[in-house]
C-alpha cells in the first residue's frame, strides 16, 4: 500500500518567504509514514495575480531553493526510505517564459516538472501554457502522473495520463468557490471522481483554503481511489487528507472478464476528438 497525503493550505499572493515557511510547516506536520505528498497549485507564490508583471516577480526556476527544499521532506518520508513531494509553483523557464508549473521532487531533488496546458480564465494573461503531455514519472512508490487544476476538466488529458501508465494522478489545484446544492461536493471533486473511475487511476487533489483578493476557494482537497470514491478529504481550513492506496492494483483495467477500460477503447472512431 502507498500512503498518500493531499495538503490544503493558504499561501498569500506575493509573499514568497512566508509561503515557503507555510509549506514547510505543513510538510513538517505530516507523519513520516506518508509516501507521496501533493501540495496546492502555485503554493510558493499565491494565485490571484494582478497582471503578468506580478506573476513574473513571483516566478522562480525549478532549481530554486523554495522548490528543492522539498527534497529534505522527501528524505524523511516513507519512514526515512524516501518519498515523493509534488507541488505547484510559478516557474521562470530557461526560455524566459513564466509557467504555472508543478515539480516532482524526491530525496535527490527535482526529477520532473509539468507545465499547465489548460490555463483558466485570468491565468491566460499571466502565464505561457505548457506544450507537453501530462507528466508521468516512475518513482519508488509507483508511476505518478501530474496535471494541474483545470487540466482535469478535459477528459482527454486524464485519459492520456492513464494510457501512459499513471497509477496515481497528482493534481495541485486552486478551485474557486462554486455554488452548489446543499450536501453536494464541489463539481471539480465530482469530475475527479469520474476521471478516476473511468481510468482506474487514483487521484490526489490538493486544493487551497482561505480567501485571496476577494476570491474564496472550494477547499475541496480530496484523495480519490481507482473506483472513484473519495477516501479522504480535509474540509475547511488547512490540513491534510491522508489515505492508503493500492497503486499496483490500478494497472489492471478489467472490470469483468469481458470488459476492459483500455482494451475496449475504439480509437479508430475517436478521430473527431483531435479536430
Amino acid at each position: 500500500m502507498t500512503r498518500v497525503a493531499a495538503v490544503q493550505l493558504a499561501p498569500v499572493v506575493g509573499e514568497l518567504a512566508a509561503n515557503a515557511a507555510t509549506v514547510q510547516a505543513a510538510l513538517d506536520a505530516l507523519p513520516d509514514d506518508v509516501d507521496v505528498v501533493v501540495l496546492p497549485e502555485l503554493a510558493t507564490s499565491g494565485y490571484v495575480f494582478r497582471d503578468a508583471a506580478e506573476a513574473r516577480s513571483c516566478a522562480v526556476p525549478a532549481h530554486d531553493a523554495s522548490v528543492t527544499a522539498w527534497a529534505t521532506t522527501a528524505s524523511r518520508l516513507s519512514r526515512g526510505t524516501g518519498g515523493i513531494v509534488v507541488g505547484g509553483f510559478a516557474e521562470l523557464g530557461d526560455d524566459g517564459a513564466v509557467y504555472n508549473a508543478a515539480a516532482v521532487v524526491d530525496r535527490t531533488g527535482v526529477v520532473g516538472v509539468y507545465r499547465k496546458v489548460h490555463l483558466w480564465d485570468g491565468e491566460k494573461a499571466c502565464f505561457t501554457p505548457g506544450s507537453e503531455p501530462p507528466l508521468v514519472v516512475d518513482t519508488v512508490h509507483g508511476r505518478i502522473g501530474v496535471s494541474i487544476c483545470f487540466d482535469v476538466e478535459f477528459p482527454e488529458w486524464t485519459r492520456m495520463a492513464a494510457l501512459d501508465g499513471a497509477e496515481l494522478l497528482a493534481v495541485p489545484t486552486n478551485w474557486p468557490w462554486v455554488d452548489r446544492p446543499e450536501g453536494e461536493r464541489a463539481p471539480e471533486v465530482q469530475i475527479a471522481m469520474a476521471a478516476a473511475r473511468v481510468n482506474r487511476m487514483a487521484m490526489a487533489c490538493a486544493d487551497r483554503c482561505g480567501t485571496e483578493r476577494g476570491v474564496a476557494w472550494n477547499e475541496g482537497t480530496s484523495v480519490v481511489d481507482a473506483d472513484g470514491w473519495v477516501v479522504a478529504s480535509t474540509g475547511p481550513g488547512p490540513g491534510a487528507a491522508i489515505a492508503d492506496l493500492d497503486l499496483a492494483a490500478n494497472r489492471d483495467k478489467t472490470l469483468t472478464p469481458n470488459a476492459d477500460l483500455h482494451g475496449d477503447r475504439r480509437p479508430d472512431l475517436y478521430g473527431p476528438l483531435s479536430r
